[in-house]
């Protein structure tokens, strides 16, 4: 698929507790499984969850003696010289379909160097006024947005930057994750917000995860919804959560993405 260059997609949230990370390894898993040459960059080499993640899928595929798809993946570190092994790491994927980045739960200038290469950006966020005042502050009353926060701003000079160099638009993907379906008065309000906002700053809204416990069930071995094959205690918790990440990658609109792809 590739045309000479990589395509970029930046996951960027600076609250922790988004579901960013367990979001990255699923779209990266999910574009190795299609199909698709596909890397991860981790940026946050103090967690490092992402890189623990694939590790233990490689260790939990090998006890198995089985094949999983799984991204090749580097770990680069805070430091002086970081935003430029970002953007070196970045030319050097030429080769590749597609590169997932999943930055600090901070600002840094690695998120920084990270969001001034992304073709696509995505920002999951839990479904509650506090994750959305990451993006944007809303009057007390009325829930009606007042204005955009710092990080949507951040955002905004990122894209029009990346736009001026590549001629091309950047997607920004705002994800509603752990979307509770015991609050339908909030969940309307949040919606409504997020409606307001994406058409000031120009993102897209799409539906993420639920919260499930079978996410953190995962990290131990690795695994992700689409490894069904490795697993021995698939039920229809799993089938409902495999309908949200499918749904989700369709959502992405990325660039040679097309769901058949992808065993059923």
């Amino acid at each position: 698929m590739t045309n000479g260059q990589a395509h970029v997609i930046v996951l960027g949230n600076e609250k922790g507790g988004s579901g960013k990370s367990t979001t990255a390894v699923h779209i990266g898993v999910a574009l190795a499984h299609a199909g698709f040459r596909i890397a991860m960059l981790d940026l946050d080499s103090r967690q490092r969850t992402v890189s623990r993640y694939l590790e233990n899928r490689a260790q939990f595929a090998a006890s198995r003696g089985i094949a999983l798809p799984t991204p090749d993946h580097v770990v680069i570190a805070e430091g002086d010289d970081g935003p430029n092994e970002v953007a070196l790491r970045l030319d050097q994927a030429a080769v590749l379909d597609f590169v997932v980045v999943d930055t600090p739960g901070r600002d840094s200038p690695l998120a920084r160097a990270a969001l001034a290469r992304a073709d696509t950006i995505v920002t999951p966020i839990n479904d509650s006024f506090v994750d959305f005042d990451l993006i944007g502050q809303v009057d007390p009353e009325t829930f009606e947005v007042r204005r955009p926060s710092f990080y949507a701003e951040l955002i905004w000079e990122a894209r029009r930057a990346r736009a001026r160099q590549t001629g091309r638009e950047v997607d920004w993907v705002v994800l509603r994750n752990r979307l509770s379906h015991l609050e339908a008065r909030n969940m309307k309000r949040v919606g409504a917000a997020l409606e307001q906002l994406s058409k000031r700053v120009g993102f897209r809204v799409v539906g993420g995860l639920s919260e499930r416990v079978i996410y953190r069930e995962f990290f131990p071995r690795g695994l992700t919804l689409l490894d069904r094959g490795a697993m021995d205690d698939f039920t229809l918790s799993h089938v409902g959560a495999r309908t949200e990440l499918r749904k989700l990658l369709d959502g992405l609109n990325l660039p040679g993405w097309d769901p058949a792809r992808l065993a059923a």
